[in-house]
């Protein structure tokens, strides 16, 4: 994550537009575009010119362990704000399916037709999920590429003053 983070250094965007390209990555890596949020974030980095590593590392900032609980929880969230509630007897239809091979067609009708009720909800929640997460990193981004790009100063300026006195300059 350091080595991901560090990468935001060496753009030569300023702290700002760093910060609002992680945003705009980490926003489509939590929206509902889930499995198009790469091509989506790329294309809108192109069309607005932001830094096309610091929008891959805020879309990717949406980890492969953390993506099945966070859709559940907005999911949960978006169908309370529509006044949506879950199917009756989702959790024997979920439980159920997982006794299907995914390899068979059953199983992906069948996930579709559980899934589908959930649509809105999951659309709502997610959309304003991932805009609550690009608040976030936006002020968490910038104060990281700002404090970070002061410490590269001071280093590289120390460097450069300690320079010369080593050789009696």
């Amino acid at each position: 994550i350091r080595r991901w983070l560090d990468t935001l250094l060496h753009v030569a965007d300023t702290p700002e537009r760093t910060a609002a390209a992680f945003a705009t990555g980490v926003f489509f890596g939590f929206s509902p575009f889930l499995g198009f949020h790469t091509v989506l974030a790329i294309i809108v980095a192109f069309l607005f010119n932001l830094n096309r590593v610091a929008v891959l590392l805020g879309v990717y900032s949406n980890l492969p362990w953390i993506i099945a609980p966070y859709y559940a929880i907005v999911t949960m969230f978006g169908a309370k704000i529509i006044g949506h509630a879950p199917p009756a007897g989702f959790k024997a239809q979920l439980a159920g399916l997982f006794e299907l091979s995914v390899f068979h067609g059953e199983f992906w009708h069948r996930l579709i037709t559980i899934l589908k009720p959930l649509l809105w909800p999951y659309t709502v929640g997610s959309l304003l999920g991932a805009v609550v997460m690009a608040a976030i990193a936006y002020p968490l981004a910038l104060a990281f590429v700002t404090s970070r790009r002061k410490i590269h100063d001071i280093l590289h300026h120390h460097h450069r003053c300690s320079f010369p006195a080593a050789f009696g300059g």
